[in-house]
């Protein structure tokens, strides 16, 4: 760790701590603020164009995890739209069928969904698979 470091390159959590340096009124914690990048992709959008925000690796991580969280969200959504119209053409089971996978995949999403805030509220940097790897390298 280089000696002038403000922020572990590992963790985004902050390595200088100054008496009397608090936050400035009105603004968030780090670890709230990339919680709640993950509401939608517009306080995650808002959060970069932050200026205080954008220079803190956390919450930039989070903030760009979850606009590309969001994009894959919509394209899994239109796959699901395609499986289901596949699905719903087998004759007897196939519309049970079609909303049983389309059940399995707003649980799973919605799983993912509160471990990332989770683990953003805890200041943790929790990389999904490929989201994670982009969100990281931008």
């Amino acid at each position: 760790m280089p000696e002038r470091a403000a922020f572990c390159p590992g963790c985004g959590r902050r390595m200088v701590v100054s008496p009397g340096t608090e936050e400035p009124p009105g603004s968030f914690f780090d670890n709230v603020a990339a919680a709640l990048a993950y509401v939608s992709f517009v306080p995650a959008v808002i959060l970069l164009r932050h200026h205080s925000y954008n220079r803190n690796y956390l919450v930039r991580f989070h903030a760009l995890q979850s606009i590309f969280l969001a994009i894959a969200a919509v394209l899994s959504a239109i796959v699901l739209r395609i499986l289901f119209a596949l699905l719903s053409l087998i004759p007897r089971f196939g519309y049970l069928l079609a909303w049983l996978v389309v059940l399995v995949a707003v649980l799973a999403a919605v799983i993912v969904w509160l471990v990332v805030v989770i683990k953003a509220l805890q200041g943790e940097r929790f990389k999904l698979p490929w989201i994670g790897r982009l969100a990281e390298r931008v």
